[in-house]
């Protein structure tokens, strides 16, 4: 197993929930974290609370960055770099949906979503991958989801995007693997967070974003020789239909 401490993360998208447990998961492992967000009101009380969660003299930092500017992420990693040395994790988990038909979806919605899920993603690994490269290797892992492969009525937009970032995630796991560099993708299938808007007490039979967290550290935590590229996570007990 990889030590993990005094190693340096950057979570896009990290102010709340899968990102945000990702982030505190992380920081009890005793990494330095990142967090990048849009919402300074997010940030703040994602900052707050994730300090508590900081173990072995890691630390967090939050920056207002949105990944769909490309200026705005190299920024975030030029300043961890000359905080910190250098960056040895990239989880690029920022994303938005929108969902109905196609018909009714805006231009604009439909740019949002591929910007922010793709080429967003696309920003961030392009600006990771020389300073992965310097430190000897590292790891990007892509938050995605089982949407990507399983498509629904409603949801062409953000499965479209989520299909496209698995592929793109095959290809440069395998551009990039002879430099140290390991990429993986992980599916989530049902979260029960805010992210279509607010988050169920009812269902509990759903995902946390404690149980994706868990993955993500599982995966970086593992020896070098290993690479396990994609991950697929859905609940245990659905409901029966």
């Amino acid at each position: 197993m990889t030590t993990l401490a005094g190693q340096v993360a950057i979570v896009t998208g990290g102010s709340r929930g899968i990102g945000r447990a990702i982030a505190a998961a992380f920081l009890g492992e005793g990494i330095h974290v990142a967090v990048t967000g849009v919402n300074p009101n997010h940030l703040a009380e994602a900052e707050r609370v994730l300090s508590s969660h900081a173990a072995g003299g890691a630390s967090v930092s939050t920056f207002a960055a949105d990944v769909r500017d490309h200026l705005a992420v190299e920024s975030v990693f030029d300043e961890m770099v000359r905080r910190l040395g250098g960056v040895d994790i990239l989880i690029n988990n920022a994303g938005v949906g929108w969902f109905g038909s196609v018909e009714s979806q805006a231009h604009d919605d439909w740019r949002r979503v591929m910007d922010t899920n793709v080429t967003g993603v696309f920003n961030c690994c392009k600006a990771a991958i020389p300073h992965l490269r310097r430190r000897g290797g590292g790891w990007i892992i892509n938050i995605s989801s089982l949407a990507g492969s399983n498509p629904f009525v409603g949801g062409a937009g953000y499965c479209a995007s989520k299909a496209a970032l698995d592929v793109f995630s095959e290809a440069l796991m395998q551009e990039v693997r002879q430099d140290g560099i390991r990429v993986s993708y992980v599916k989530p299938g049902s979260v029960n967070t805010d992210f279509v808007g607010h988050a169920d007490p009812a269902n509990e039979w759903k995902l946390r974003a404690e149980d994706v967290a868990q993955v993500v550290v599982d995966l970086v935590a593992h020896d070098q020789r290993s690479l396990p590229s994609r991950v697929e996570i859905r609940p245990s007990k659905p409901p029966r239909k």
